[in-house]
């Protein structure tokens, strides 16, 4: 796969590593942008990374209300001091997470949050569903492998597809805040309302 100055540049932002660690990376990790800051992480070289370890106790959280009413968002976000917190750049990060949220209704923050039970769900409906289709079983599981990825990315707000810019994750654009405020960032927990939801119809 061919390495773009702008897959670099993009990396670069968000891990503060060199041109030249960042090329590296990318080549190491075929192009794929998640493995390439992790192939940094372990070599010390992503500023991101090295922060990820420091507590983040101070912050905002963040209330958005959209559509005249009708969606309400609250969501955590933290950083490691008050100066951070009061910055423009730390307040957009967050109130772009509560947009996010509102439009593209993630259900956990990381895949980690996923709980076994909903995933071992997922997989058994992808399998089902692949056998319907008279799928072999040996592609039936790489069929449930994909569809299992595809539901990480809908219900995983990390995961999801920026909104306001489809080459981005919200995971990408917490390491470029990360890296442009010097500072650890967490998204700690979301609340997300819509008028009559829980209603029976």
């Amino acid at each position: 796969m061919e390495i773009t100055t702008e897959m670099i540049k993009e990396l670069r932002a968000a891990t503060n590593a060199g041109v030249l660690d960042c090329r590296k990376a990318l080549i190491e990790s075929n192009g794929d942008f998640d493995k390439a800051v992790d192939w940094l992480r372990e070599k010390g070289m992503a500023t991101a990374a090295k922060r990820s370890d420091r507590v983040a106790s101070n912050g905002i959280v963040e209330l958005y209300s959209h559509g005249g009413g009708r969606v309400g968002v609250m969501v955590e976000v933290n950083c490691e001091t008050d100066f951070v917190a009061r910055s423009e750049t730390f307040r957009n990060f967050a109130h772009e997470v509560a947009l996010q949220i509102a439009a593209q209704s993630p259900q956990y923050i990381s895949e980690a949050d996923i709980p076994e039970s909903v995933l071992a769900h997922e997989a058994e409906i992808a399998r089902k569903r692949a056998l319907e289709e008279g799928k072999p079983e040996a592609v039936a599981e790489r069929i449930v492998e994909g569809r299992l990825n595809k539901f990480k990315d809908e219900v995983c707000l990390l995961r999801q597809t920026y909104i306001r810019d489809e080459d981005t994750t919200i995971e990408k654009l917490l390491h470029q805040t990360i890296a442009s405020t010097g500072e650890n960032i967490v998204i700690r927990r979301f609340a997300r309302w819509e008028l009559g939801e829980g209603l029976a119809a």
